[in-house]
């Protein structure tokens, strides 16, 4: 199946990194950029999963997908990651950081091993990833685009303060970087997005009322999809983001931008929702 967006080979001859690859946005991500035509490397830390999700990702696009293993809070992992994917295909153009994790709680109860945790996992994971590559490959070879997924940082987001701490450094790094590295052709931008129907709200308690409360929050008065996130990340990969570097781009509905002042009526009944599931993830 090709993209229902851009058009065919529009990547062709590229290559693209993808962390957190083995399912929601992330494997909506890879997905999209190989049916564009660039040769793909997902990784996650879990290797069962990676493996499953390369096998499954190969099968449906009738291309070979690659399947690694590294943790991004560990820099002498990443660098072998980096230096895999150079050994393997010979180039390094494009830079998903969607690699993270977070967990819902109270300021007040997160402990310094909590808090320490999601930082270096989704700030400092991301550096590491994102100098490793710089380094290696884009500043001295023409240039490339890092695409950092981060999360709603313009407004509080209550039981989320150390994720929010986290992505918000990957912004501020984001625009300082892509100033650093303009001389380099190297674009470095953000997408944050909203409520997504994805696998990671699985990990929240009570998923299910949770994102009923948030629906009727939204302007859209719908949940994003996988693929409307992957669809962002593939137009700052393509061409059309050639003169785009430095920003955050929300993706959420409209959902950052509403308060309660302008009534906005709910649909009767309020659109379905549910989870994609990756054909490799039914037997888990």
């Amino acid at each position: 199946m090709n993209s229902q967006v851009f058009r065919d080979g529009i990547l062709d001859g590229q290559v693209a990194l993808v962390t957190g690859g083995g399912s929601g946005i992330g494997a909506a991500a890879a997905r999209e950029l190989a049916r564009l035509g660039a040769r793909v490397v997902i990784a996650s830390r879990k290797t069962e999963r990676i493996r499953a999700a390369a096998a499954g990702l190969t099968k449906e696009l009738g291309q070979e997908v690659l399947g690694m293993t590294a943790d991004i809070r560990d820099r002498d992992a990443v660098g072998e990651l980096v230096d895999g994917v150079l050994s393997q295909h010979g180039r390094l153009d494009i830079l998903v950081n969607n690699g993270g994790g977070q967990f819902f709680s109270p300021a007040q109860f997160i402990t310094p091993n909590g808090f320490d945790a999601v930082v270096s996992t989704n700030l400092t994971g991301t550096w590491n990833l994102t100098q490793a590559v710089a380094n290696r490959w884009m500043i001295e070879h023409g240039g490339g685009r890092i695409i950092n997924i981060t999360m709603n940082t313009n407004r509080g987001f209550p039981g989320m303060a150390h994720s929010v701490a986290a992505r918000a450094g990957v912004e501020g790094m984001t625009r300082t970087l892509a100033i650093e590295w303009a001389f380099a052709n190297v674009q470095v931008n953000c997408i944050q997005p909203g409520v997504i129907a994805s696998s990671g709200l699985r990990n929240y308690p009570d998923a299910e009322n949770m994102v009923r409360q948030a629906q009727t929050h939204i302007p859209a008065k719908r949940l994003g999809t996988v693929e409307e996130i992957a669809w962002a990340i593939a137009w700052l990969a393509s061409p059309a983001g050639a003169y785009v570097t430095g920003q955050t781009i929300t993706v959420d509905g409209g959902r950052s931008l509403w308060g309660e002042t302008w009534p906005i009526p709910d649909p009767d009944p309020l659109p379905e929702w549910s989870i994609p599931v990756e054909p490799w993830e039914i037997d888990e």
